[in-house]
């Protein structure tokens, strides 16, 4: 899995080789974007969140509403519902975050033809959770899956115009970072599913974790969407069934159609707080199904967002969800925060911070 330091990322020392590793593997650690002493003052503050607002007493009253993940065999991961602390917006509106996904953005063809798919340098805060996951768990791991669109993929015609050279017979064609089309999806309505364009999913780390800890795994391919469109038409797949997919699901990845495929699932390296893991939006991900450690796996979720009509579009019905402490209108309308002492309000977000949120426009 390929690494690199914030601080080469940021002055510019990130070597065409490294660049092509990162785009064929799908995936990267970029180490040290924020001071540990700061994340672990980040990590204080969302535990006292929690706990000063009774969330884990709340949240069994809401069980059962989040279904995203209900057809993975693992079962539901320790992922709190939680968007608006103070702590998840401060890491997603720092500067290294925005250099970070500027470069990340920049791995993609992101204008053709004097098409501009989207704006590389700017950057929509997509919100999302929070996992802490605690020592000694067996029970909370997330099967291999790929978000944004299951069955979509195959049936709905933005889908199939992203995925033309595939579905026509020459899946060699296929560009994973080719921007065109990615902004245009329409994904089937769905509590989590994801309606924003995300280069990058990825995750600051608020611990220390690795192999063991039940954190993350990826198999790191980028050109994996193809041999999955593909598997799915196979002679030996019944008629009507899509190797398992479903509709407002994840798309998953099984032992039963995609053992060839799940070979190369590998748990992330060891990372420390204020590392990041980011992974391309198509790349089978999972979360290990034992945490053999002995701390806490705590990680803020933060993608990368980069500026586009489909984005903006999002952060329209973002903002009001945000300012009124509601859940991220991608989720389950759990709406937590709504009374939250401690949430982070406008007020405290930077310029950049809120022209990220939607809340200022760009300068």
């Amino acid at each position: 899995m390929p690494e690199l330091a914030y601080a080469d990322v940021a002055a510019g020392r990130v070597t065409e080789a490294q660049r092509a590793r990162i785009k064929r593997r799908g995936c990267v650690v970029i180490r040290g974007l924020y001071d540990p002493k700061q994340v672990a003052e980040w990590n204080a503050e969302i535990l006292n969140y929690i706990d000063a607002n009774h969330y884990l007493e709340r949240s069994k009253e809401k069980a059962g509403i989040d279904k995203y993940f209900s057809g993975l065999a693992s079962g539901a991961p320790q992922i709190y519902g939680l968007y608006w602390s103070r702590p998840q917006m401060m890491a997603r509106q720092g500067e290294p975050q925005a250099v970070t996904r500027a470069f990340l953005n920049r791995l993609w063809t992101f204008e053709k033809g004097g098409v501009q798919y989207f704006d590389p340098d700017r950057q929509a805060n997509y919100a999302d959770r929070i996992r802490r996951r605690q020592p000694g768990d067996t029970t909370l791991g997330l099967s291999p899956h790929s978000d944004g669109g299951s069955v979509e993929r195959w049936c709905e015609p933005t889908f199939r115009s992203m995925y033309h050279e595939v579905l026509q017979g020459d899946p060699f064609k296929f560009d994973p970072y080719d921007a065109a089309g990615r902004t245009q999806t329409r994904e089937i309505p769905s509590p989590a599913v994801c309606s924003a364009f995300r280069t990058f999913q990825g995750w600051t780390a608020l611990s220390k974790q690795g192999p063991g800890d039940g954190t993350l795994k990826l198999v790191p391919i980028s050109q994996t969407m193809p041999w999955m469109l593909l598997r799915a038409l196979q002679a030996d797949v019944p008629e009507g069934d899509l190797c398992g997919a479903k509709p407002g699901r994840a798309l998953g990845a099984s032992n039963e159609w995609h053992a060839d495929l799940l070979g190369a699932l590998v748990s992330i390296p060891e990372v420390q707080p204020g590392d990041t893991v980011w992974w391309h939006s198509d790349v089978i991900h999972a979360v290990e199904d034992r945490h053999n450690g002995n701390g806490y796996s705590n990680v803020i979720y933060i993608s990368s967002a980069p500026w586009c009509d489909k984005n903006a579009a999002f952060l329209a019905r973002q903002a009001p969800a945000f300012l009124e402490g509601r859940s991220s209108p991608d989720f389950a309308p759990e709406d937590y925060e709504v009374d939250f002492v401690g949430r982070a309000r406008s007020e405290d977000l930077s310029p950049l911070g809120q022209m990220q949120m939607g809340l200022r426009p760009w300068a």
